[in-house]
């Protein structure tokens, strides 16, 4: 007779499948996606832009095999955009078939306002799969807060009221994962009705399995050097840190500029760094002197 896997053995073995994924996590992300995944509870994963906080849940799609529904917040974000809205072209050529007498008119409401026309949109195709979806509300700090509490009847019952036709529950209940780059404070009602993880700038052994593994090619010796020019660069005065995306982009780069190891070029390593400085002012604020300290850290 077989005994229940323990605590610790679950987090090992999520940590291998999130690598048999694509994904590195350490132990502390690892335990809160297995309690994530067996509390049904949404995930709150809170960070500055670029530690790969998108990228959890895109793993998690293909470690549970499940679609990944992904609504993008944005201020202004409303029902229309991000819940459902009726297909007014159709709705207008049924009117007109009415009009013909195509329709009884005592059914025309119903007729008209009827699933046929609802065109359905992130949070409502998300809780009408037959199979549960991973669902990403991605950097919902920057939605109104008005949306925000909207939220809180689907984070709540998983359900969405519909005026026309009542309430819709969810066939399956989906993986919920909510990031936020901190840029506004979210309600202590949201923060209730998700379990919640900080995902830091991952360190340098994690950040070199990170490139290794997406970016084998660059090897052992500009991989390492590579990440120790990050990590030290994320110290620097910057407007806008690189995040794990920009370090990738970067080691890939220098390959193309054939680039064997950072002291060997400088200056094709000054070109390259248009994949790490994303904006004027880091770009100009940055001098030559610095990178070559850097390129001097890192070697």
């Amino acid at each position: 007779m077989s005994t229940p896997a323990s605590g610790g053995s679950k987090v090992a073995e999520f940590q291998a499948r999130l690598v048999d994924a694509g994904y590195i996590a350490e132990r502390g992300l690892a335990a809160t996606l297995v309690l994530f995944s067996e509390l049904g509870r949404p995930l709150l994963l809170e960070g500055d832009a670029g530690v790969g906080k998108t990228e959890v849940a895109r793993v998690l799609a293909r470690v549970f095999d499940c679609p990944l529904i992904r609504l993008q917040c944005y201020e202004g974000l409303d029902v229309n955009s991000a819940v459902y809205e009726w297909n007014y072209q159709h709705q207008l050529l049924a009117i007109k078939l009415l009009e013909q007498g195509r329709y009884d008119p005592k059914d025309a409401e119903s007729h008209i306002f009827s699933e046929k026309y609802l065109l359905e949109r992130p949070l409502l195709r998300a809780i009408t799969q037959p199979e549960p979806p991973v669902l990403l509300i991605d950097e919902i700090d920057r939605a109104d807060e008005e949306f925000e509490a909207y939220l809180l009847e689907l984070l709540s019952d998983f359900q969405v009221t519909v005026p026309e036709l009542g309430t819709i529950r969810a066939r399956s209940r989906p993986y919920v994962i909510l990031t936020s780059n901190g840029t506004r404070e979210l309600s202590d009602a949201l923060r209730r009705r998700c379990l919640y993880h900080y995902v830091e700038y991952p360190d340098f052994d994690k950040e070199l399995r990170i490139v290794n593994a997406r970016v084998p090619e660059v090897g052992p010796k500009l991989a390492r050097q590579v990440v120790e020019f990050v990590q030290g660069l994320r110290k620097a005065d910057l407007r806008k840190h690189p995040g794990i995306a920009e370090t990738l982009d970067w080691a890939a780069a220098l390959l193309r500029l054939d680039v064997k190891s950072l002291d060997q070029d400088p200056e094709s390593v000054m070109d390259s760094l248009v994949c790490l400085l994303k904006t004027r002012e880091d770009s100009e604020g940055l001098t030559e002197a610095e990178v070559k300290r850097l390129i001097a850290r890192a070697v």
